[in-house]
């Protein structure tokens, strides 16, 4: 596959445009993009999002169905004891900090909110355990209020794209989030981190098997050959991201499909 990698001299506007067309290849390239948090309400979403941090959704998925079944509301999280929420949680690590963010959480929600998770990115960020990324994971998929969510994936995705020289996640979110409407960031946010997760990886990025290519300035980060490339993407779907990137399916390995996506 060959890619003709943007110029160092790109305009603000080519940027732009580039940039769009990005994520116009991202929506046909992942038309399964989601929150890959399960919950079935904001309060549920939150107390996900916190367990996460340096865990994969996949391990938190796996605990939440007891934990949400045990402590239903602001007001059961508020009351928790502490012994008996670590013990839950704590196959998603760090499992002392979480429990306190949770009991602490309920707590704020109860005192200050009704018990109700609040709806602005304002009175989020003030609540235990939730920073700007948690609250914007948490307008954009329980509110539908558009927001991007800035984890690894996204600032190292959009780095290599040279969308953006920021580091600073608040600068990041700002920077990428004049490029694209308003209304597309938060599935833009779901986009990039499936890419991310299945085809981008920080190690070792599939090249050669990637629908970006030919977008994409650090193109030959990783392998280029479609063979090689092939054996890097990952999760459930490995094997039409490699049709989308023209790539044969047949070198993709029945382990990348099964593989769990990071």
């Amino acid at each position: 596959m060959t890619s003709s990698p943007p110029a160092a001299s790109e305009t603000d506007l080519g940027r732009t445009r580039r940039a769009r067309k990005i994520g116009r290849v991202l929506t046909e390239t992942h038309p399964d993009a989601h929150c890959e948090l399960d919950h079935s309400n904001a309060l549920e979403l939150a107390v996900a999002t916190i367990l996460s941090a340096q865990c994969t959704d996949k391990k938190v998925n796996e605990v939440t169905p007891k934990l949400f079944a045990r402590y239903p509301s602001a007001a059961a999280y508020a009351g928790a004891d502490r012994g008996e929420m670590e013990e839950l949680i704590r196959p998603t690590g760090f499992y002392r900090n979480k429990t306190d963010s949770l009991l602490k959480l309920g707590q704020a929600l109860v005192e200050r909110y009704d018990g109700q998770i609040p709806g602005r990115l304002v009175d989020l960020v003030t609540l235990p355990g939730i920073g700007r990324k948690t609250a914007n994971v948490i307008l954009g998929n329980a509110f539908d209020v558009p927001g991007i969510t800035v984890d690894t994936h996204f600032q190292r995705l959009v780095h290599r794209w040279r969308l953006t020289t920021e580091t600073d996640p608040v600068k990041i979110e700002h920077a990428v989030g004049a490029l694209y409407p308003k209304r597309d960031w938060t599935m833009l946010s779901h986009r990039i981190i499936f890419h991310g997760r299945r085809v981008c990886h920080a190690r070792k990025p599939a090249c050669g098997a990637c629908t970006l290519a030919k977008l994409c300035p650090s193109y030959g980060t990783g392998p280029t050959e479609p063979a090689a490339a092939a054996k890097l993407l990952k999760g459930p779907r490995a094997r039409d991201l490699a049709v989308a990137a023209g790539v044969d399916p047949d070198l993709v390995p029945a382990q990348a499909v099964a593989a769990e996506v990071p």
